[in-house]
């Protein structure tokens, strides 16, 4: 537990070391309208070695091909039931960076959507990628990588490794259509921050400011800070290219305890602060165990042999002090009082929330 306690202080320290250094603008703030896009499409991935979609059951399958074979002007008799266990339909995403041009490639994830058990080995076939607004900006085509694999036997056992039924294509599709954006329109750019601070939002106009003249810069509100910019693109690109090297101090955090109910992680801000209170924490251990007698008859050979159970119960309470945290107590004094007290990770967790209720930490208290 100490050397939980100790990580919690050297983590703590090396936050403060973090917020006193100078960060570049282009590490806590994005450009406003320049975003990436998500794509999605629908296809069908063939060459399977038998481990494709059951057609019985994923009707959408058999449709699709009777689709594709339509588009190559074949025609299947009517009333003919397919087999094809060399198919399986998927879908397929993809991240579209922004200024991207046609004949960029981009890499793309294809998955299942059947109940196909592997897509390893099998191509995508064709697969127009479309954008919210539903046009096409990229087509998907090329050989999947699985890094998936399973097997199964004869008697129903079966062993998987991975997930066999998502593989990906690098460079997979390739840009048709260029996304619109709104670089080049208007005279201001704007900064919007990663993480809402007024204090940054402040500091980092006023860090332009210092360095390109008065009035350049002004902040709207916690996240966005608006830049006056050349308009010629040329002239823009050089202008941004100066303003997201500037370095800002960042605005230092608000004081918060942040704890993973699940893993018993917690992590305490550097300013987080304790009113004068006492605590003590205690815990009561109830221990029940079972063992097993035998009887025997006595000696003239009456009775019989019989196992008689037995319980045994035990009940133990810790002893713990009770430890004092004096107006203001630092980080350093709160985790050296923990340290005393040798509160394992449940327990620190219930003395923080005692404290939040009482009103006597000054913090906000996060569980996640």
């Amino acid at each position: 537990m100490k050397n939980i306690i100790a990580g919690i202080a050297v983590l703590s320290t090396l936050l403060l070391c973090a917020h006193v250094q100078a960060e570049r603008v282009k590490d806590i703030a994005n450009v406003e309208g320049v975003r990436s896009n998500q794509l999605v499409g629908y296809g069908l991935v063939v060459g399977l070695n038998g481990t494709g979609d059951q057609t019985n059951q994923t009707p959408f399958t058999v449709q699709s091909f009777m689709n594709m074979l339509n588009q190559f002007g074949i025609a299947l008799p009517q009333g003919i039931k397919l087999q094809l266990k060399n198919i399986a339909a998927v879908t397929v995403h993809a991240e579209m960076p922004p200024f991207s041009k046609p004949g960029q490639t981009l890499d793309i994830t294809v998955s299942s959507i059947g109940n196909a058990k592997s897509l390893r080995g099998g191509s995508l076939i064709m697969t127009p990628l479309k954008g919210i607004d539903g046009q096409v900006y990229a087509v998907a085509q090329g050989n999947l990588v699985v890094g998936g694999f399973g097997g199964e036997g004869n008697d129903g056992s079966k062993v998987t490794v991975n997930v066999p039924s998502v593989g990906r294509i690098p460079s997979g599709a390739m840009v048709e259509r260029e996304v619109p954006n709104q670089f080049d329109n208007g005279r201001a750019i704007v900064f919007n921050l990663h993480r809402p601070d007024f204090t940054t939002a402040k500091q980092v106009a006023e860090s332009i400011n210092s360095l390109l003249g008065p009035d350049v810069a002004a902040p709207k509100d916690a996240v966005s800070i608006a830049v006056q910019a050349p308009i010629d693109p040329a002239q823009r690109v050089n202008f941004l290219s100066l303003l997201e090297n500037i370095e800002v101090v960042l605005g230092e955090e608000p004081a918060r305890v942040v704890i993973n109910s699940r893993t018993g992680t917690i992590v305490v801000g550097q300013h987080v602060r304790v009113s004068p209170v006492a605590v003590t924490h205690g815990s009561l251990t109830v221990t029940v165990s079972e063992s097993l007698q035998v009887s025997q008859p006595n000696a003239l050979g009456e009775g019989q042999t019989v196992v008689v159970p037995q319980s045994n119960v035990g009940v133990e309470e810790d002893i713990n002090p009770m430890f004092k945290f004096d107006s203001g107590t630092s980080l350093d004094d709160i985790v050296r009082a923990v340290n005393q007290v040798g509160a394992a990770p449940g327990d620190l967790m219930a003395i923080l929330e005692a404290l939040k209720q009482s009103g006597a930490l000054r913090a906000e208290l996060i569980v996640i």
